[in-house]
């Protein structure tokens, strides 16, 4: 069972089935002949191109990026698709925020967003800022202690994702004279 927050919430039971290559020892496994199981899968971004013209018909299937993987090659494809997952390979691979904030902001993505991986407490917040609204948590960490992550900081000071405008802009201040 998968450690999953969604919408700044714990929700029980994750019903997306996350499918990478060459699991269990399997060689020889290619992006083009690996059987995509019904139900709701989230297939790595090989996978969804070989299998575009399949795939791109179903409802149930998200895509996941590896960190070096680039989000215009979903550019065209964003707006049908009702989960992307980012990978996080490790915690200190930042690539994900980058792609994460593209797919919101020039791609305009509006469905859930997914971090996997090594995601872990101390990113959730800034994960959150650039876009992330759903996080799978790593299996040894506990996801109700990973939840209260979100809300770690009471006020950011850059723009971003979730607040459009920076703090010096949305803070009122008056001018005090001079004595």
């Amino acid at each position: 069972m998968l450690n999953i927050i969604k919408d700044k919430a714990v929700v029980g039971t994750d019903d997306w089935t996350l499918l990478r290559l060459n699991q269990d020892g399997v060689e020889g496994e290619t992006p083009a002949a690996i059987a995509v199981p019904a139900g709701k899968v989230i297939v790595p971004l090989a996978v969804w191109q070989a299998q575009h013209a399949t795939l791109q018909t179903r409802k149930d299937v998200g895509v996941w990026l590896a960190s070096d993987e680039r989000p215009e090659a979903l550019k065209d494809d964003a707006a049908n698709l009702p989960l992307i997952a980012i990978d996080f390979p490790k915690f200190g691979d930042g690539r994900g925020y980058s792609i994460a904030y593209n797919l919101r902001m020039r791609y305009d993505y509006t469905g859930e967003l997914r971090a996997i991986g090594d995601v872990l407490r101390d990113q959730l917040f800034y994960m959150q800022r650039v876009g992330f609204n759903s996080f799978a948590v790593r299996a040894d960490r506990d996801v109700n202690d990973a939840l209260k992550g979100l809300s770690d900081f009471s006020e950011s000071y850059q723009q971003s994702w979730d607040k459009k405008t920076p703090l010096f802009r949305r803070v009122d201040r008056q001018a005090v004279a001079p004595k």
